[in-house]
């Protein structure tokens, strides 16, 4: 596998979020009801979303593109009931079915939250998701939405772009995936992203701006409702594994 860059702006993000635990099980209950079987998680990360998973679930696997963040997960869950394995994976691996012949075919649920944004070759790592599932499987993905909220953040965050619900299912359908959901997710983190990015310049997410957006979180769930998820700062789409 080829030599992984650190990623010290993604680990700073990763350890405010882990502080947001509102926002971790609201982003959690909205996908959880599509959860079944054999479970992968790609790109893990340090665990924010993974110790829910491991939590509500009787078979996951984590993964993540970087051995150091495989390591904090193996430290922080190697005694969890229903920890199958953890793997280093990288959806942008060339020689993809060879490397990770033992387990294409073996998953019920693949999901990758903030994940596809960072791969150039989007398609291809779709692609390689496919081969992960299993027949009748289905893969929950959430990517950023929006183009025109492409920012400094985004940038720092090694972001490759922004999608909607169009461009979204128009990817998962050219690899002859079915969808089945498709919704935006969180549409009152909209501002905060512009004001943070956009006007502001930043290059990652104040941690106490995090705090406070998570202290708020009833207010933007139920902001969700208003709007029918028709807007986010997100777009979640569920798709299934036909052939």
């Amino acid at each position: 596998m080829k030599a992984i860059s650190e990623d010290p702006i993604g680990k700073e993000t990763l350890e405010s979020f882990s502080k947001t635990k509102r926002f971790n099980k609201w982003q959690y209950g909205t996908i959880s009801t599509f959860f079944y079987g054999n479970i992968l998680e790609i790109g893990s990360g340090i665990g924010n979303i993974s110790s829910l998973l491991l939590a509500n679930n009787s078979t996951v696997t984590l993964s993540d593109l970087r051995k150091s963040y495989c390591d904090i997960l193996h430290e922080k869950f190697k005694t969890a009931k229903s920890l199958n394995n953890i793997i280093q994976i990288d959806l942008s691996e060339p020689d993809f079915e060879n490397k990770y012949s033992q387990i294409l075919g073996s998953f019920d649920t693949i999901v990758a939250l903030n994940v596809i944004e960072h791969i150039k070759n989007d398609g291809e790592a779709i692609e390689n998701c496919k081969r992960l599932l299993r027949t009748g499987g289905q893969i929950i993905i959430q990517v950023p939405a929006f183009q025109l909220l492409y920012n400094s953040l985004d940038k720092g965050l090694g972001h490759y772009k922004r999608y909607t619900r169009k461009t979204l299912n128009a990817l998962v359908s050219k690899y002859e995936l079915k969808v089945q959901e498709s919704r935006y997710f969180n549409f009152i983190g909209i501002p905060g992203w512009w004001l943070s990015g956009s006007l502001l310049k930043k290059k990652i997410i104040p941690r106490k701006q995090a705090i406070l957006f998570d202290r708020l979180v009833p207010i933007f769930r139920f902001a969700d409702t208003i709007v029918i998820n028709r807007i986010g700062l997100s777009v979640i789409t569920v798709a299934k594994k036909q052939t």
